[in-house]
């Protein structure tokens, strides 16, 4: 049996070339009413949450919401994007989504990761 959530992620810091550890981010679900939240977590030392999130979801669109701001302060250092939301569309029930975010002070981007 997987302890791995169905929705995972991982923060690599292009600025420093290393895993972008200590980054508080929520995993958020849209329903008729608005978003929901279910779950947040903090990236471990290799900037991955594996497994703070629900084992299982339902298809929809679901949103990632990175705290870049609090990580840049740790390190002293001033950022563009005070938070980063990645939205994105589960069409498949039993599929892992795996959303990765390349981060760097002034700029960052994604894509569907396996």
């Amino acid at each position: 049996m997987s302890t791995r959530s169905q929705i995972t992620t991982h923060i690599l810091d292009l600025g420093s070339g290393r895993p972008a550890a200590g980054v508080s981010v929520s995993l958020e679900h849209q329903t008729g009413a608005g978003w929901r939240e279910l779950a947040s977590a903090t990236t471990d030392t290799d900037g991955r949450i594996l497994d703070a999130f629900p084992l299982n979801v339902d298809t929809g669109t679901y949103r990632l919401i990175f705290d870049t701001q609090g990580y840049f302060q740790q390190q002293e250092k001033r950022c563009f994007y005070p938070s980063v939301t990645i939205a994105f569309c589960l069409d498949e029930a039993d599929t892992h989504y795996h959303v990765p975010l390349l981060l760097n002070q002034w700029g960052y981007s994604t894509y569907r990761g396996s």
